[in-house]
């Protein structure tokens, strides 16, 4: 069963971080993400842009208007995911666990089950962007 581990954190603090940080919480990251594709459990992972780079469409007086930002104004931001390809939402809590221990921040993980409507709707290509600077 696929899961996705909803990855929350306050994006000030985040992005407060020196590169060395930030590195080095990846790095911490890496070997909990190595764990679950070593065993070919590990489905995409996603880290979103800051919300300042973000819009929002949403229907007002009957129109379809664009915000700029977030959707909501929230103390922790959603800043990626996580695919798990595991067995029960056990497993997927645990995998979210070593997550948060990786991961300094006070942010939270919700999980999820998913469902997947276009397994390989996207070009490969599209799969890997490189972050906007």
């Amino acid at each position: 069963m696929l899961y996705a581990v909803l990855c929350y954190n306050d994006e000030k603090a985040v992005s407060t971080w020196t590169k060395e940080e930030d590195d080095a919480c990846m790095m911490r990251l890496g070997r909990v993400q190595d764990e679950l594709r070593s065993e070919g459990r590990l489905g995409p992972v996603v880290r979103l842009q800051n919300t300042t780079e973000a819009k929002t469409l949403r229907k007002a007086n009957g129109e379809h208007v664009v915000f700029d930002g977030p959707f909501a104004e929230t103390k922790e931001q959603f800043l990626g995911f996580y695919v798990a390809d595991v067995d029960t939402i056990d497993e997927a809590v645990e995998f979210a666990r070593k997550l948060a221990i990786a991961n300094p921040g006070l942010g939270s993980y919700e999980i999820r089950p998913l469902r997947v409507y276009l397994p390989s709707a996207l070009p490969s290509e599209a799969m890997v962007t490189e972050p906007a600077e």
